[in-house]
């Protein structure tokens, strides 16, 4: 049984100490893939924490996520179209709107422009939200013909039944991470519950949202496999059969099949 965590920030300075050991501990768990995102141009500059990854698999993206809003510059865009033209399968991502971080009009107009790349270029968007699924849909929609077969994933999907169908209509994966292993996420987990598992990626988006049990901590990708035996128990599949399904997708997600 192998596994792919669709989304990890492995490159992130939680990780500095110690990522050598984070990736064996994941791959002595079936974790064989690993994508991470990208976040900014600055995060992006940074390479030698790939030196710590080569006994795994590893996907990346290019993206100016909303988080860090005050550091984007408008010539990011042109490096970030740069990076898709020399990396034939980066994703788009990780992109979006947050409707709790700042200056919420500059990142609309970055987030419209990432995705006129991603249509260009033909790249999966690897798309953030908070309290904005509403307006991604309203840019996304317009230009769905524009995208690959395969359009992207919302990366740690929260949220109603609507909301998830919505989405999977225009092809897009939903990303399944730790808030499926919080009983209180009765929205979520039956929006997750009732989708078909075609529609499906497993991620961490280590090392934040930590599964239930490891509040506090340092999420990794090693906890993939309790996502996953919990997405078993919602909609009652063999672990095995769905461990093979989502690895199919985020192969099809990032563009390698």
């Amino acid at each position: 049984m192998k596994l792919f965590d669709s989304h990890c920030h492995l490159d992130f300075s939680a990780f500095h100490a110690d990522r050598t050991a984070v990736v064996a501990r994941a791959c002595e768990r079936g974790i064989q893939a690993i994508f991470v995102p990208g976040v900014s141009y600055e995060q992006s500059q940074q390479y030698a924490w790939l030196n710590d990854c080569k006994a795994i698999d590893i996907f990346r993206g290019f993206g100016l996520h909303p988080y860090f809003i005050e550091q984007h510059q408008n010539h990011d865009l042109d490096w970030l179209e740069t990076q898709l033209a020399q990396h034939g399968t980066a994703a788009v991502g990780e992109v979006g709107l947050d409707a709790t971080c700042s200056n919420y009009e500059l990142q609309y107009k970055l987030f419209c422009e990432q995705v006129e790349l991603a249509c260009k270029y033909q790249r999966s968007l690897v798309l953030h939200h908070r309290k904005t699924q509403a307006e991604l849909l309203r840019v996304i929609k317009p230009l769905r013909a524009k995208l690959p077969e395969y359009p992207g994933v919302i990366h740690a999907f929260s949220g109603s039944a609507e909301q998830a169908n919505e989405w999977t209509r225009m092809g897009f994966m939903l990303g399944v991470g730790g808030t499926i292993t919080y009983e209180r996420a009765k929205k979520t987990r039956a929006a997750i519950a009732q989708t078909s598992s075609q529609h499906l990626v497993l991620e961490t988006d280590a090392p934040d949202m930590p599964v239930a049990g490891y509040q506090g901590q340092r999420n990794e990708p090693q906890y993939l496999l309790e996502i996953l035996n919990q997405l078993a128990l919602l909609k009652e599949q063999p672990v095995e059969e769905l461990a093979h399904q989502t690895w199919q997708n985020s192969q099809k997600l990032f563009h390698r099949v």
